[in-house]
């Protein structure tokens, strides 16, 4: 009697810990469910014709846009500095601008492409401009033309747009950030001022960085790097850096010195970092070359369309190509530049939980 007691005791211990089990298990395959989050993608796309001159007033229509060969509906339209709207037909998202913080779970109906309606704070997230970060090299390389190259810079500066917002970092092995993102131009121009000519340069570490900031900021983002000669210092490799800011959808364009352009392993470099992302590379032989080319870049920047959309459901979860192309006949030889894909950022995905019954048994 006492045997067959111990065993229905031991058989009972034995159930109650296989629940035990099962339910510590059940509740880590709940923990442990992982969603990928997309955000509204946004554009930023210029348009010249046979001349390189400016194609304007352009609308919706007029583009199309695919990501990895699926057409993609247009969720939002502005050109240069105009006041974003948006369009009637498309489906609204409430996510954030591609490359900014929001890693809220979604839904599945927001994981279609669906989504909800875009609040007023995000759209003038939109409308207010560029986000221009200037990053200004100050390594060894730049003792000769230094003042030049921060009257150039300066000019740069008043020359935007008041709806603009600028930060200037400066860099040799470190990066300094001399003026935080701001609308006042006279603590930009401060810290233009202020800067001194220090050790090597770490462009592609520093970039990087620049790049981070300004992932952290929602609407149209840039990056104009002046610099005087081929990086000797960095550890991050220039593809990284590039591919990051095709990710969170940051413009890049390149002014360099002939210095730079004497090396050819950093001049295809600058050339392909820019293009990848929808900027410029632009190499200056003088003073004067390099105003024109903070000049070129601001009349970029007042002439891009703003695109954005929402992701239709896409079973990638790496790397996405994009394409935009013009519809009309007589726009076919134009050109248009923008980046050309993304990949979904750690920050895409999020945790969910979901019931027991609906785990695989």
């Amino acid at each position: 009697m006492r045997t067959k007691t111990s065993r229905l005791l031991l058989w009972i211990c034995f159930g109650l810990c296989l629940g035990t089990a099962r339910a510590v298990n059940t509740q880590e395959r709940v923990n442990s469910q992982i969603r990928v989050v997309v955000d509204l993608v946004q554009l930023n796309v210029a348009v010249t014709d046979s001349h390189g001159n400016y194609v304007t007033g352009l609308r919706p229509s007029d583009f199309t846009v695919m990501e990895d060969g699926i057409p993609q509906k247009i969720s939002t339209f502005a050109e240069g500095n105009q006041a974003t709207r948006r369009l009637a037909d498309a489906p609204p998202a409430k996510e954030n601008v591609n490359g900014g913080s929001n890693d809220a779970p979604q839904t599945d109906r927001e994981q279609d492409g669906s989504g909800a309606q875009l609040s007023t704070a995000e759209l003038n997230s939109i409308a207010v401009g560029a986000h221009v970060f200037v990053l200004f090299d100050t390594s060894n390389y730049m003792y000769r033309g230094f003042v030049f190259a921060q009257d150039a810079i300066s000019d740069f500066v008043r020359s935007l747009e008041g709806a603009d917002r600028i930060a200037f970092y400066s860099y040799s092995r470190n990066l300094s950030r001399a003026a935080r993102l701001t609308s006042d131009r006279s603590v930009v121009l401060r810290g233009v001022r202020t800067t001194v000519a220090g050790d090597d340069a770490a462009l592609y570490n520093c970039l990087l960085l620049t790049v981070k900031d300004a992932a952290q900021v929602s609407g149209r983002k840039v990056i104009v790097v002046f610099s005087n000669g081929p990086d000797n210092a960095s550890i991050i490799p220039p593809e990284d850096v590039a591919e990051l800011a095709q990710s969170t959808g940051t413009v890049i364009y390149m002014i360099s010195t002939q210095q730079a352009q004497l090396e050819p392993i950093s001049t295809a470099v600058f050339e392909r970092m820019t293009a990848a992302t929808g900027g410029k590379a632009y190499f200056a032989r003088n003073w004067k070359d390099e105003k024109q080319a903070f000049a070129s870049i601001r009349d970029d920047l007042a002439h891009l369309y703003a695109l954005s959309y929402y992701p239709q459901q896409n079973p990638n979860r790496g790397w996405r190509s994009i394409s935009v192309k013009l519809n009309s006949e007589g726009l076919k030889k134009c050109h248009v530049r923008t980046r050309n894909g993304y990949r979904l950022q750690p920050s895409r995905f999020a945790k969910t939980e979901v019931t027991a019954e609906s785990e695989p048994r």
